[in-house]
């Protein structure tokens, strides 16, 4: 399967429903699990068919779109997007299977939910940063308009106009840094293979790169749930259907995070050494802050949406870090996360369902009724906690690993602190929510069914797969890890080459 067949494949299906007359439900039903379905076995083929020790892209298509402007349909993948792409469509599929039991208006919500696979798969796939971007934008619209019509508790429509303030100034803010970068670079492209030979030769001056690289970081990093613009996130996902939260907190969150890696480092690398620090400091308000926030939640939703911006707090780490071990483990966080997250609220979502409460207050004893979810549950949340054997441990370390030659104080603050913090307060859930006494009238319905099982056995398969054998994805990633980090350990040696020669002339 080519990228270009896998991207369509989504916006097919949702064609094909949107075709389907509204009073046929299982049809629709049927075409949306089929899709998603021929999606992940497209991106598991590519995965298995990508070369490792490769640091250039590969499985490449180009056409040219508006060749005045310089923009061009240009899909590509390499060690940084492989892996995500992968992720993507596995969640795409996990999201389609729980939403079988979709009542109301069946017919939009699978539309919205194929649109929005699609959407995350084009932002992942893109190389021109003008479709990135579009792509986003296509898969975040589908977010608002799920939540509102489809989305739970009393607080929905304030957590979706909230979700929707945030992100749509979030992708304005972006969008300004990257409509800066166009105008400043001289390349006339906003082609990322274009740019880095481009700004190779000519690199940005230090002024533009401090004026852009603010702007990205802000839009961007409010995508993801940067403290302090993190307020939108927990609430958003409570309010979510399932697939919303598994798509959004799985897959799209990881777009902020993948244009920075494309972008700042080796685009703004002085600038990048200027904001590493304070990138840092904000990076420990989501690992510390978000963590002690997770821990005072008695809502199951509320808990895994803070501890979800807590694991965020890593990959700001690993990327103010930048070195080859730094992007190395974010890539590796944002692919495993992608999973976890997107199981966790899965599995939650299931709970909620047949339990009519999240509330941890209400619930109990739920081990013995729902022996599969409750014990899936426990292997989510051990994972979340970064026991190893799962891959969010292999991330995790390899951050923490990179970061510490240049923050040392960080990484300690967040091996004792983030850590042993989501240790308590996922243990704490597994106890009061799986174990102790059931509580009378609490559980409607029963455990998963055996096709119920399989979404959730996929993501859990993933899982444990990357993290006994982490290879399978750092093989992949460390060639072009070598080569955008290599940017910034450039400039930094020469900035520090400069300066010495600066201090002894003046002595």
């Amino acid at each position: 399967m080519s990228l270009s067949q896998l991207l369509l494949t989504p916006f097919a299906g949702a064609l094909l429903v949107l075709l389907v007359p509204g009073n046929y439900r299982v049809v629709h039903r049927f075409i949306a699990l089929v899709t998603s379905a021929i999606t992940a076995i497209g991106a598991i083929s590519i995965f298995a068919g990508f070369k490792t020790g490769v640091a250039g892209m590969q499985f490449e298509e180009y056409a040219a779109w508006v060749p005045a402007a310089g923009f061009g349909y240009h899909l590509g993948v390499d060690g940084m997007n492989i892996g995500l792409v992968l992720m993507a469509s596995l969640v795409g599929f996990a999201a389609t299977c729980v939403s079988w039991d979709i009542e109301r208006q069946p017919k939009l919500f699978y539309i919205l939910l194929l649109t929005m696979i699609g959407g995350s798969l084009g932002a992942f796939l893109s190389l021109d940063l003008f479709f990135l971007y579009f792509f986003n934008e296509l898969a975040l619209v589908p977010t608002f308009i799920m939540m509102g019509v489809w989305g739970r508790g009393e607080n929905r429509n304030y957590a979706t106009f909230q979700i929707t303030l945030y992100l749509t100034l979030g992708a304005l803010i972006g969008l300004s840094g990257l409509a800066l970068l166009y105008s400043q670079s001289g390349a006339n492209t906003l082609d990322w293979v274009t740019l880095k030979v481009w700004l190779a030769d000519k690199p940005l001056s230090s002024h533009a790169q401090n004026l852009i690289l603010p702007l990205l970081l802000l839009g961007f990093g409010t995508l993801v749930g940067l403290f302090p613009f993190h307020s939108w996130a927990a609430p958003g996902y409570a309010a979510a259907p399932s697939a919303t939260a598994m798509m959004h907190a799985g897959v799209l969150k990881k777009v902020g995070l993948y244009v920075l890696l494309r972008v700042a480092i080796p685009f703004f690398p002085e600038s990048m050494n200027h904001w590493a620090t304070p990138l840092a400091v904000l990076a420990m308000g989501n690992v510390l802050y978000c963590g002690w926030v997770a821990l005072r939640q008695r809502d199951l939703y509320l808990l895994l949406g803070n501890s979800s911006l807590a694991h965020m707090g890593f990959c700001f780490l690993g990327l103010a870090a930048a070195g080859v071990i730094g992007v190395t483990g974010v890539v590796l966080i944002m692919v495993a996360h992608g999973l976890l997250a997107a199981l966790s609220f899965g599995l939650v979502g299931h709970l909620t369902k047949a339990t009519g409460s999240s509330d941890l207050d209400r619930l109990g004893g739920l081990l013995k009724t729902f022996p599969f979810v409750g014990g899936a549950l426990i292997m989510a949340f051990l994972a979340g906690c970064g026991v190893p054997g799962f891959a969010n441990f292999t991330g995790e370390l390899t951050v923490l690993f990179g970061a510490w030659k240049s923050f040392p104080v960080f990484v300690i603050a967040a091996a004792w602190g983030g850590l042993i913090i989501g240790g308590v307060y996922m243990l704490r859930a597994i106890r009061d929510l799986l174990h102790g006494p059931l509580r009378e009238g609490s559980v409607k319905s029963g455990d998963a069914g055996p096709w119920r099982r399989v979404p959730f056995l996929v993501l859990l398969a993933a899982l444990i797969y990357f993290g006994v054998n982490p290879a399978s994805l750092v093989d992949r990633i460390t060639p072009t890890a070598e080569r955008i980090a290599g940017t910034r350990t450039a400039t930094a040696t020469t900035t520090h080459a400069t300066a010495a020669v600066t201090s002894h002339a003046a002595h």
